[in-house]
């Protein structure tokens, strides 16, 4: 894939773009606001770029907004009981949630029927989603056809998977995941459509599951094992619970002489990958915010709202593990990456 391909594609170091028209909002406060919006935010581990770059925008764009924050450590069932206790008191006029199974358990899917318990009457507006669609937040992304609407942060998968190949061609791809997690399902078969294609092998290795969650018992040994397997890469996708134990999963493929490709920007800042093609999380939440501005100042329904993602991304390259691996990118890939040294 050469530089004006990839940069066709919106593949690029500088900073993403927000959706057309949406990237300001129209209206600083709306006539005869009261008070400042409320807005629920229901974080899954602790704050990230993310929830930064989403507050900032309603600060940088001098709209009266109190936040109240709630995080499920990394448990999505904490769902229910925070809003069981915060709704009642707090009463937020829209409640931002970060990652799959935190806006499942607040919105529920779109079929899930009326007395299901669900959030209906609250706008929900959503980042970190990879497959929103897929995992039945929505049936498109154009619309949701309901109360909710957000960001998307994965680069979409073949997009992912080429640019994987023109930094080393592959045969064989391992990918590890939560199996719990209906958003890395979505991806491992658009993994495995893409392969197909390309005379390719994906080696999908789930975590172990306790219970109704996944752990990170014997994560070093399976990446060791899809090494020997012939894995020629490891793939992080955009999955919750695995992006909490990254710091267990590089090292191990790093002393295996596995490159590893990376779906998230977390993973290549902070988990020792070699190349990851991303949305930046700071735009990501950037995103959201200006989708919840639509709702709170421009009073626009979240389901005429489309679920969009960043129009640009970014391919970032970890010179430090490529020296390790002794696995160079093609030198044209220089020109347009984030190199970190």
């Amino acid at each position: 894939m050469d530089r004006r391909s990839l940069l066709a594609l919106g593949l690029g170091a500088g900073a993403a773009g927000l959706a057309p028209g949406l990237a300001r909002a129209q209206a600083v406060v709306t006539p005869g606001q009261a008070r400042p919006f409320r807005i629920l935010m229901l974080t899954f581990r602790g704050d990230t770029d993310v929830e930064r770059g989403f507050r900032d925008y309603f600060a940088t764009n001098e709209i009266k907004t109190e936040f109240l924050t709630r995080d499920v450590e990394r448990d999505a069932s904490k769902v229910k009981p925070i809003l069981a206790e915060v709704l009642p008191t707090f009463r937020p006029d829209l409640i931002y949630t970060n990652g799959t199974p935190n806006t499942l358990a607040v919105a529920g899917p779109y079929d899930a029927p009326p007395d299901a318990g669900f959030v209906r009457d609250i706008p929900v507006v959503f980042a970190l989603v990879a497959a929103p669609v897929q995992v039945k937040i929505a049936p498109s992304l154009a619309s949701s056809g309901r109360n909710v609407t957000g960001a998307v942060h994965v680069v979409p998968t073949d997009v992912q998977m080429r640019a994987m190949q023109s930094y080393k061609a592959f045969r064989k791809v391992g990918v590890i995941y939560s199996p719990n997690e209906k958003n890395s399902l979505a991806i491992i078969e658009e993994m495995k459509a893409f392969c197909a294609g390309i005379g390719a092998t994906v080696l999908a290795q789930p975590l172990n599951m306790d219970g109704n969650r996944p752990t990170a018992d014997g994560v070093e040994d399976f990446v060791r094992n899809l090494r020997s397997q012939g894995a020629d890469w490891l793939y992080l996708p955009a999955d919750t619970f695995l992006a909490s134990i990254f710091g267990r999963v590089g090292p191990v493929a790093l002393a295996s002489g596995m490159p590893t490709f990376g779906a998230t920007e977390f993973f290549m800042r902070e988990g020792q990958g070699l190349v990851g093609l991303v949305s930046r999380f700071y735009s990501v939440g950037q995103l959201a915010a200006s989708k919840a501005t639509a709702i709170l100042v421009n009073r626009r329904p979240p389901a005429d709202i489309p679920i969009e993602t960043v129009k640009r991304f970014t391919l970032i390259i970890n010179l430090k593990v490529a020296k390790e691996l002794g696995i160079y990118p093609p030198i044209a890939m220089l020109n347009y990456a984030e190199v970190i040294t």
